[in-house]
């Protein structure tokens, strides 16, 4: 039995025209659900919510049964397209021009879930009656609060009773090439806020006040001057970074009631997020000299890495067949939805060259896609090759 594979151009330009900005799919589920539906594959549509957060609808899509089990997970959502009339075309057209489809969303990361579609369609029409499971997990809060997204989708996915063996995620890891990078591990990610509470009072009766502000430049300097570690053999060194600081006074004479900063640490795996946390607060500590502080932990996620050669061979060496390239295996860059895999089963990540990710004109060239989806295909099939076969 053959279907036809579904055109990645045609798939992605239908989804960048659903302004899915977080945590709007804007449609985008429902053209999904209807192409895969049509072509045999059961769908579920699983809504979370969590106080404070907006609700998000997600999917999953599963054709087959048994194992092998494999996953593809993503994200529709996108983040605001800014000033629409800076773009060169708008910013959710879809538009197919100059050898690119144009749109918020076409690297970062619709081109990806359009190009597996292109790819998995065909293969699981082909593998019909055979052993071998293929599943989508797609959710709208990617670029948001990532709470009720992918995190809480694959926890439903598993106490529904799916057991999966491998996971790609599609965000776009290329960095100059199509294939010359996959992603085996993300570093760890600390968020946390500081806060000094003080007196306010006037600057010339500083008797009467108590001004947090030496007390934050010392713990300011003191997380700024640690050296965390000098990286390890998978990781590149872990690295903190300040990212806000605010008294939240417009006056030039009056001692301010608080200071408050915001930082966050990307880690590699010398430490745990527990281990950092102790390290931390023993520093602050001494940096405080008994001075009084909160600090105030944000969303944070482990690092992970993967050793799974079931998992990267057939995808490092379909990558050498569509392009010719050697995928360089990297744990660089941000944080994304694949560590929420971590302790369910091995992950990487691969997809287009992230050149214009989040930009103005953001765009992804026809010929990419095409040989994404054909990357992709001859993943699946060697992935898949031997069971049942």
């Amino acid at each position: 039995m053959s279907t036809p594979a579904p055109n990645p151009v045609d798939v992605l330009s239908r989804l960048i025209a659903c302004p899915s900005v977080t945590p709007d799919d804007a449609g985008a589920f429902a053209y999904v659900e209807g192409l895969l539906a049509a072509a045999g594959w059961r769908t579920e549509r699983a809504t979370f919510s969590e106080p404070g957060t907006p609700d998000v609808a997600n999917l999953i899509a599963t054709h087959g049964e048994g194992a092998p089990h494999l996953v593809f997970s993503g994200h529709v959502d996108v983040v605001p397209p800014g000033d629409a009339s800076r773009w060169t075309r708008p910013p959710f057209s879809g538009a197919v021009a100059d050898g690119y489809v144009h749109g918020r969303g076409a690297v970062d990361m619709k081109g990806g879930i359009a190009a597996f579609m292109a790819a998995a369609v065909p293969f699981a029409a082909a593998r019909a009656g055979r052993p071998g499971t293929v599943t989508l997990l797609l959710t709208a809060d990617e670029e948001g609060p990532s709470v009720n997204g992918t995190a809480k989708l694959l926890a439903h996915a598993l106490q529904a009773g799916m057991h999966f063996d491998a996971a790609i995620v599609g965000e776009p890891t290329s960095r100059a090439r199509l294939g010359d990078m996959v992603k085996i591990g993300r570093r760890g990610s600390l968020s946390a806020s500081l806060r000094v509470r003080g007196r306010q009072g006037h600057v010339a009766y500083p008797h009467l006040a108590d001004n947090p502000v030496p007390v934050m430049i010392r713990l300011l300097h003191r997380l700024t001057t640690l050296r965390l570690d000098d990286g390890s053999t998978d990781f590149q060194p872990s690295n903190l970074e300040v990212t806000s600081v605010d008294v939240g006074n417009p006056a030039g004479n009056v001692i301010p009631a608080e200071a408050t900063a915001r930082f966050n640490i990307r880690f590699n795996d010398r430490w745990s997020l527990q281990s950092l946390a102790d390290f931390l607060r023993a520093e602050l500590d001494s940096a405080a000299a008994g001075a009084a502080y909160e600090l105030i932990p944000g969303r944070n996620s482990e690092w992970f890495l993967t050793r799974s050669d079931a998992l990267v061979a057939p995808l490092a060496a379909a990558i050498r067949d569509v392009t010719g390239i050697e995928p360089e295996l990297s744990t660089s860059g941000g944080t994304s939805d694949a560590r929420f895999f971590k302790g369910v089963c091995p992950v990487v990540e691969f997809g287009l060259v992230g050149d214009t990710m989040h930009q103005v004109d953001e765009r992804a060239p026809v010929a990419d896609l095409h040989a994404l989806a054909a990357i992709y295909r001859g993943f699946l099939d060697r992935y898949f090759a031997g069971a049942g076969s």
